[in-house]
């Protein structure tokens, strides 16, 4: 088995609604801001390569929206996921199975692709297998006020309408029935409903990819959560709960979000579980 890190993009949100109600005065300190308030995140994606499984974990925003739509999100450098699969020495046709953390338009929307003449959309990774979860398909395609404009149809029931959407059951992962895979997923419901969490052992090491529950390094206090979390409180406990197993267990967090850091472990702390190292993919695993 061999995992692979895959940029598919970076970007730019407002670092206030990324932080919540921590001030700015704090959250700068990690997570400098430039002069309109935006902070820089990335789009990383993994790629697990096991047997004849190629199984790509959340796909980023995707190229199909309108040049109006992406001047919203200020995007920066050269990475796309092509290129991130070719310099790996791979191709989307390749992809097995595209396991998506959860259906936001930055987790999924690189899942979905225009046609050859442009008149409808279609499945990005033709031969692939998709894998969300029934609640929170549910949720995506009946989405409340707050999240509608997270959770975009183009992106979505292309999936299902090609016949390549499946969905994983708790405690179960169907894509690696045949599989050796060390693959568990920890549900959590704060961010948005029933998002999936994986947890990969890999060179003994338990790699776990923190999604939106702990977008960057400088999410790691408590209570700096996301103001886009749904659930605040929730996500309290949910990470809470999630730091004080990392700890205890030795976890690596693969971060999404995090622009700068791809990998880091934990300590405790006299103020609370706070960051001990990080690490490139490369300097941990190569």
């Amino acid at each position: 088995m061999k995992i692979y890190p895959i940029e598919t993009g970076n970007f730019k949100l407002d670092g206030g609604a990324m932080f919540g109600v921590v001030p700015q005065s704090i959250w700068n300190r990690t997570n400098p801001a430039d002069a309109n308030n935006m902070i820089d995140l990335a789009a990383r994606s993994l790629l697990i390569e096991d047997g004849d499984k190629l199984i790509l974990i959340d796909t980023g925003m995707g190229n199909k929206q309108s040049d109006k739509f992406f001047n919203y999100y200020y995007q920066w450098g050269n990475h796309t996921l092509d290129n991130s699969l070719k310099i790996n020495g791979f191709h989307r046709d390749d992809i097995t199975d595209v396991f998506m953390t959860h259906l936001h338009f930055d987790h999924c929307g690189g899942s979905v692709q225009w046609n050859k003449n442009r008149t409808g959309y279609e499945p990005a990774f033709k031969n692939a297998t998709f894998w969300t979860n029934r609640e929170h398909w549910k949720w995506a395609t009946e989405p409340n006020v707050r999240e509608k404009a997270s959770f975009l149809k183009e992106n979505l029931l292309p999936m299902q309408e090609s016949g390549q959407l499946k969905f994983i059951e708790r405690g179960e992962t169907s894509f690696l029935k045949e599989s050796e895979l060390g693959f568990g997923i920890l549900f959590v419901d704060g961010h948005t409903e029933k998002q999936m969490l994986p947890h990969i052992t890999y060179q003994g090491k338990t790699l776990v990819f923190t999604a939106d529950l702990i977008a960057t390094v400088g999410h790691i206090p408590l209570p700096y959560v996301m103001g886009y979390d749904t659930r605040p409180l929730l996500t309290l406990s949910e990470k809470e709960l999630f730091l004080k197993n990392a700890v205890e267990n030795n976890y690596y967090l693969l971060f999404e979000h995090d622009a700068h850091n791809e990998i880091c472990t934990l300590k405790n702390t006299e103020k609370g579980i706070r960051l001990d190292k990080t690490y490139t993919y490369n300097t941990l695993f190569n």
